[in-house]
């Protein structure tokens, strides 16, 4: 099986060493770099410096960089093509492989940010390939998962959602491995909320805890974050039960409660007395929740759905509430049932 992996960040070169590293597998991986620079390193040292210093890139793992071309060799003999890009370069990625044969998936998690001119309020990344490209088979790989943790080979669960059973299929038998396994899904919309949502709601969760406001306080915002995703992901057309799974309880917990999350240290840092600014510059590395946020409250909105806890979320990193102020906003609202 022949598979190309777009994109050399940390999470999509951990995904291609995982691939890469079975023993005795017929499996040729290939990972494309948009720099040249960091191609050439990557051959050289056989290491990821820039995004995954520490993990060894299996010798039988190809680097390549330079323009993607349908006609280049690795893209034409590719059974399955992986973008392994931030949010904001899926849409760039998917008009570049529109009329591909073979299955493409993507890795990234969140909602589009509005572009000017659209009407159409942030878009789940199937939502963008549907404007683009329609007539790609495709999917999405998520889950719980630190790059760092699948690079080293230590035991992770992921979910392939589509709507197709051929990509279904071929993600399980790209990735499925004895430290890695893959479960398949067809509820793309919800396993793609529940990857939007969470990063915003560790950013919560950091928050407290840079707070200390204690381990009560972290389990009541995960338990409400995860009501405030089955709600939006039912607005658009998701099952509940996925948000029980693996895209939706089991990535909200990882990202809110581990010290690998990037999202979370952003909440860490602001409670800190950092600006947003200095807590993104001080990560070096996207934190999608921060760019998301904004864009999930206001598909929420759109959806007449109410999310108070993204909704402080954004108000803090907008500036328009203070840490304290923020906790003080969501410990103040009036009583509800709990299950509206």
């Amino acid at each position: 099986m022949n598979i190309v992996v777009l994109g050399a960040g940390a999470w999509g070169t951990a995904l291609a060493v995982s691939a890469a590293s079975r023993d005795g597998d017929s499996r040729h991986v290939t990972l494309w770099a948009r720099d040249v620079q960091q191609a050439q390193d990557m051959r050289a040292r056989r290491e990821n410096r820039r995004y995954l210093p520490d993990a060894a890139l299996p010798p039988s793992m190809v680097i390549e960089s330079g323009p993607l071309d349908h006609s280049s060799d690795f893209m034409a003999r590719a059974d399955l093509v992986v973008i392994g890009t931030p949010m904001s370069g899926l849409r760039g990625m998917l008009q570049a492989l529109a009329g591909h044969a073979a299955p493409v998936v993507w890795l990234c998690k969140g909602f589009e940010a509005p572009r000017d001119g659209d009407s159409q309020t942030g878009l789940l990344g199937h939502e963008v390939r549907a404007q683009v490209a329609p007539d790609l088979k495709a999917g999405v790989l998520s889950g719980p998962s630190f790059a760092q943790e699948v690079a080293r080979g230590q035991p992770t669960a992921l979910v392939a959602a589509s709507e197709h059973a051929s990509v279904r299929e071929a993600l399980v038998s790209a990735f499925h491995s004895p430290s890695l396994r893959v479960y398949a899904n067809d509820d793309i919309v919800g396993v793609e909320v529940g990857g939007a949502v969470k990063n915003v709601l560790a950013i919560a969760t950091g928050l407290c805890d840079g707070l200390d406001l204690g381990l009560n306080a972290r389990a009541a915002l995960i338990t409400r974050g995860l009501a405030e995703m089955t709600r939006l992901g039912l607005a658009l057309g998701a099952r509940a039960e996925t948000f029980m799974g693996l895209s939706g309880l089991g990535d909200l917990v990882l990202t809110a409660t581990g010290d690998l999350s990037r999202n979370r240290k952003v909440g860490q840092l602001l409670a800190q007395g950092l600006s947003l600014q200095q807590a993104v510059d001080s990560l070096g590395h996207v934190a999608e929740g921060v760019y998301s946020a904004r864009t999930v409250v206001q598909r929420a909105r759109g959806q007449g759905v109410d999310m108070p806890i993204s909704e402080a979320v954004v108000a803090l990193l907008e500036g328009r509430l203070l840490p304290g102020q923020a906790v003080a906003a969501l410990m103040g609202r009036d009583p509800k049932e709990e299950t509206r």
